[in-house]
């Protein structure tokens, strides 16, 4: 996939920019998905402030993508299944590291056990599908230069450094947060770089797609604020209790109060 991109011309950066739009305005259903299995399994409690987060970044992520593009019903359906698959593996995820029996709050604990099952599932995708170009190629297995196997390698390995990095904070994400809130984080991620897009590629955006663009950010700026709210009320509730359990320290605090 690098290969290929790198390959790709300025004339062909509109169409990616299309073919991105589309992709991300179908994967946006991944954070309803997360939602529904949330409140399946009870981890998240219905709010109309929750539901209303999750329909302003969605709705509104869907108007900022919406762009007239060729439609494939194939490619629609399996980003659809692979929403609907992701939002039950980051809900079990969040199930997993959030139970403390477990013992798996630690990233790497949960990446030590799962890594493994993940390489196994994608081994028999890679063979079928790069499996045979890879084993002819002349950059690796028939090389000819060490100097490009070495560049080669070293691409490799800086490429499996930063998804380390990333599947690590992925899954500290998810056990100090949640699943919904890591979605809500890729999505503003996946905005960022379609702004940007519009920014260095010339794109215009319609009135329709600016107005998604606001709603997106404000779903976004409210799901913050409501995590803060939440927090600080965690905080005092740990406090009141800490205090509560030692007397000596509530008459210290009451004396300190009356002072």
């Amino acid at each position: 996939a690098l290969s290929t991109s790198l390959d790709i011309g300025l004339s062909n950066w509109s169409f990616l920019y299309v073919t991105v739009s589309l992709y991300t305005m179908t994967k946006s259903s991944a954070i309803i998905f997360i939602l529904l299995f949330s409140l399946l399994f009870k981890l998240e409690e219905v709010r109309v402030a929750l539901l209303l987060v999750v329909l302003l970044i969605a709705g509104g992520l869907f108007m900022f993508t919406y762009k007239s593009t060729q439609f494939n019903t194939q490619g629609f359906v399996l980003v659809l299944c692979a929403s609907f698959l992701g939002g039950i593996r980051w809900t079990l995820t969040q199930i997993l590291m959030q139970k403390a029996e477990l013992g798996l709050q630690n990233p790497i604990d949960i990446m030590f056990h799962l890594q493994p099952l993940m390489f196994l599932g994608l081994l028999p995708l890679f063979a079928v599908f790069e499996g045979l170009p890879l084993s002819v190629s002349e950059k690796l297995f028939h090389f000819h230069e060490a100097e490009m196997l070495l560049s080669l390698v070293g691409k490799l390995f800086l490429g499996g450094i930063l998804a380390f990095g990333l599947g690590f904070s992925e899954f500290l994400l998810v056990s100090r947060t949640s699943s919904l809130t890591l979605s809500i984080a890729g999505i503003f991620k996946e905005i960022c770089i379609l702004f940007l897009a519009t920014r260095l590629l010339g794109d215009r955006l319609s009135l329709l797609n600016w107005l998604g663009f606001a709603v997106c950010l404000s779903g976004i700026s409210l799901h913050v604020i409501l995590k803060a709210m939440n927090s600080k009320g965690e905080k005092a509730l740990k406090l009141h209790k800490e205090t509560s359990s030692d007397p000596d320290l509530e008459l210290l605090l009451r004396h300190t109060e009356h002072g």
